[in-house]
């Protein structure tokens, strides 16, 4: 808000600017004032909880943070209100979504401990605390987890679970399976039963399906116990025995070890769970006497079946035609972490591939998703020429909303509809063909790569029609605008302070806070001001990545691998780079072309035009062919945010002085179209070279010319998978047989294939 003089004159005008606490009741509000006896225009109360301690001595009575922050969606999970103690083993109710109460316990140390509910979803779930049992006044949050993605530590951990999902199959050894967890997780228990529950869905109503109006049924249910009253080690091991029917037609689940002071099968009490598995250990003897039969049954079932639902096919983008490409667009892909080159490209579902990727977003309709695989070269990999090739989702591997019912349960949906029929079907017997009628690869010929633009740490802007310029405006900026598309992207900007102490002529980024429609804001700043790591807020309050590296937020998702690197992706397939490098912060954007004519800012209008570019916010367009330096500045300044629409957080005085009370929106530093002379050394250095990895970015992400997959002749070989541009495919015949047509064929630049189709006869 440079240039703009701030005054609060109201509750409501303190209010607007996030200036009070946010996270929690207002009851925090009440106690902030009156135990600290701050007036409105006085009090500075953090948006992030943490530093609420400055004013209020009392605020983590009502603001609960937790360790761990993270639980598995099952249930079960338990976690310590780390800030606030009770009088021991007083009375603790724990109130979830839905009006879900379970009772907790206070620990002889005065540590209050909740128990998370079954949920079946996942992201950040807000709870309620009581002593009482009437008064919920104390709130917090909790990340709910697919169990198969929470930290290996806070589950039972299945020893070699490939051997569980093959056990029974020939080549695979028999004999003791082991489990181990850690026994201090299950506080106060010396004794542990040992559970297995199974998923499945299940017509509600007789003859209804997937395509139907009536949905399916998710049950969730105890099944038997592997062991009871068992001494908690942290180890077991037993000897799978085949089942019978009922029991052995649930063939997906997950293992529960838990207090054997609960009665047999007890929901939302505390316990650790394994990764949901393929229970080949648990299926009747059938399974262990002949597998591939058996298993090419189930695959012949599921072929069947699939010819009742509708063709999710159609509502699927194509995938990026090379490996560059997808790892490129994060805002519509990330890494398939059952597949993934920076783990080791341990593909167990795609053997030989190296990379694979998934879409973000579910399909609208159908919830479904896309995957693509890449071999080493970066060519991708379709399933009409190996096995390796990908394969697309009926059922989103994430799960989406509304959640909780079948067909959309983070995980298990994904895995009855798409997983353990590759097992049926590839896994335990040799009738990939099959699955992969069901689930064959799609191409890349209707891809269509997202423009980038990037505001570099010192001022360097490139707009989505790469025109090059320098704004060294102080203050916050709107840098992207889509009134159309409800996208609002915003930047910080501060002056530049030398190690030495001394304030240079040049402003560099310190945040970046975005929204798009109603989903959640999401704030990323500098960690300490000029520091080198980024700290993530979400809705004005502080989000941790200690346990998780990706948080599925409201219409949006973050991901945070390290502290220099933050990823937004937003529902609409729009995603924010965010790097921070020895102080130096970078915003990459990267928009689909749906918002081609729909963008507005410091990044430029998105028209392949670059001579429009700086648009001011009054609509003058300054021709960026003979811009003056003062014009640019001009330009730069009209983005200057307004008070109502600031996204960003103002917790301390230093944001409140330096962002909400700068006298003019002239900032006393001299604008600059390049790097000011005498301002060279490691920072200019830094700008070149993140500069050059945005070229290396926008080559990456130019258009690639698709051709389309071609098939093997019968009775014959293809030599060749590039199916883009400059690919070329030869094809010979088996012995006794004559090839017709062309012996080679060519991607030509118009998307078509030289020659004619070859035939074997």
């Amino acid at each position: 808000m440079m240039g703009m003089m701030m005054t609060f004159k109201s509750k409501e005008t303190f209010l607007l600017f996030g200036l009070f606490l946010t996270c929690v009741s207002n009851a925090v509000g009440q106690t902030c004032r009156s135990k600290c006896g701050l007036t409105w225009e006085e009090c500075s109360c953090s948006t992030t909880c943490v530093s609420l301690q400055n004013c209020c001595a009392d605020y983590d009575q009502f603001c609960l943070q937790l360790f761990p922050y993270s639980a598995s969606m099952l249930g079960g999970s338990i976690f310590t209100l780390s800030n606030i103690t009770f009088p021991p083993n007083e009375r603790i109710l724990c109130r979830y979504e839905g009006g879900i109460v379970i009772e907790g316990f206070v620990n002889a140390e005065g540590h209050a401990h909740c128990i998370t509910p079954l949920l079946f979803e996942t992201g950040w779930v807000p709870f309620d605390v009581s002593t009482d049992g009437v008064n919920f006044d104390r709130s917090g949050e909790y990340l709910s987890v697919n169990p198969g993605l929470l930290d290996p530590a806070l589950t039972a951990i299945l020893a070699n679970v490939t051997r569980w999902q093959y056990y029974g199959t020939p080549n695979t050894v028999l004999g003791e399976l082991q489990m181990t967890w850690n026994s201090s997780l299950i506080i106060s228990a010396e004794r542990v039963n040992i559970e297995l529950w199974g998923y499945r869905e299940v017509n509600s109503t007789p003859g209804t399906g997937r395509g139907n109006t009536n949905p399916l049924k998710a049950e969730w249910t105890y099944l038997y116990s592997l062991g009871k009253n068992l001494s908690n080690s942290g180890v077991f091991s037993f000897l799978p025995k085949p089942t019978q029917k009922p029991l052995s037609d649930w063939e997906l689940g997950s293992i529960h070890v838990r207090s054997a002071s609960h009665t047999d099968g007890a929901r939302n009490v505390q316990g650790l769970w394994s990764e949901e598995h393929t229970m080949a250990w648990h299926l009747e003897q059938a399974f262990r006497d002949d597998s591939a039969g058996w298993a090419l049954a189930k695959c012949l079932q599921w072929d069947t079946y699939e010819n009742s639902l509708p063709n999710f096919l159609e509502e699927l983008k194509d995938c990026p035609c090379t490996l560059a490409q997808a790892r490129a667009d994060t805002g519509r892909f990330e890494a398939d972490y059952s597949c993934d080159m920076d783990k080791g490209s341990v593909c167990i579902y795609h053997p030989g591939g190296f990379h694979c990727v998934r879409s973000i977003q579910a399909s609208p309709t159908y919830g479904s998703g896309q995957q693509c695989c890449y071999d080493k070269t970066g060519a991708q990999i379709l399933s009409g020429d190996s096995t390796s090739g990908s394969s697309p989702d009926r059922v989103h591997e994430m799960g989406s909303l509304p959640y909780r019912v079948a067909t959309r349960v983070p995980g298990f949906s994904h895995w009855l509809a798409d997983v353990q029929s590759n097992f049926y079907c590839c896994l335990w017997s040799d009738h990939c063909d099959v699955y992969f009628a069901r689930r064959s690869s799609m191409d890349c010929r209707r891809y269509e790569p997202p423009r980038s633009g990037v505001v570099i740490g010192d001022g360097n802007f490139v707009t989505f029609d790469n025109l090059e310029y320098t704004f060294n405006g102080r203050g916050e900026y709107d840098l992207v605008t889509s009134p159309d598309k409800e996208l609002s992207v915003q930047v910080r900007t501060e002056q530049v302070k030398l190690k030495s102490g001394a304030l240079r002529e040049a402003t560099r980024l310190s945040a970046v806070a975005m929204r798009e429609g109603s989903s959640d804001v999401v704030e990323v700043r500098l960690a300490g001001g000029q520091m080198g790591s980024l700290q993530v807020l979400r809705n004005q309050r502080a989000l941790p990545f200690t346990e998780q590296s990706r948080m599925d937020l409201t219409g949006v998702f973050v991901s945070s691998p390290c502290p220099e690197n933050v990823t937004v992706m937003f529902a609409s397939g729009v995603g924010l780079e965010v790097r921070a490098y020895q102080g130096l912060m970078t915003v990459t954007v990267l928009l689909p072309t749906a918002y081609t004519n729909h963008t507005h800012g410091l990044l430029g209008q998105m028209n392949s035009d670059l001579s429009d570019d700086l648009q001011t916010r009054l609509g003058q367009v300054l021709p960026s062919a003979n811009a003056t330096p003062e014009g640019i500045f001009s330009f730069g300044a009209s983005w200057d945010i307004l008070n109502e629409t600031s996204l960003f957080t103002y917790d301390s005085k230093y944001l409140l002085d330096t962002h909400t009370r700068t006298p003019d929106s002239g900032s006393g530093l001299t604008p600059a179209l390049c790097v000011p002379e005498g301002a060279g050394g490691p920072l200019a250095e830094d700008t070149l070279r993140v500069l050059q990895i945005h070229q290396a970015l926008q080559q990456t992400l130019q258009p690639v010319v698709a051709c389309g997959w071609l098939p093997s002749p019968r009775n014959g070989t293809k030599h060749g998978k590039l199916y883009i541009q400059g690919g070329n495919l030869s094809f010979s015949c088996d012995d006794g047989y004559t090839l017709t047509g062309s012996p080679q064929r060519s991607c030509l630049p118009d998307g078509s294939w030289s020659g004619e189709q070859a035939y074997c006869t």
